[in-house]
């Protein structure tokens, strides 16, 4: 179940959609597309936990992650609601 983001965390997600779109990207693409943004783990892992991103290990080291976006329609038509 997908769940709104706050204003901060949601214009850092369309940075990083802009960029990336549906493809994968790893911490370093985000860093570098986020300006060295520091609060770039705290808004990836809620991005996460709202149900904007999906997350799986790297096949190459299982230490890094890799990312995926949902597409805005995609987490709109998910989006629990709210009365």
């Amino acid at each position: 179940m997908v769940k709104p983001l706050p204003k901060w965390i949601m214009q850092r997600y369309s940075a990083l959609w802009n960029k990336f779109n549906d493809k994968e990207f790893n911490h370093d693409e985000a860093f570098k597309t986020l300006d060295k943004d520091k609060m770039l783990s705290i808004v990836l892992s809620e991005l996460r936990q709202a149900g904007w991103l999906e997350m799986k290990l790297s096949p190459e080291d299982a230490r890094k992650r890799i990312y995926k976006l949902k597409s805005p329609e995609q987490a709109v038509k998910e989006m629990e609601r709210v009365d």
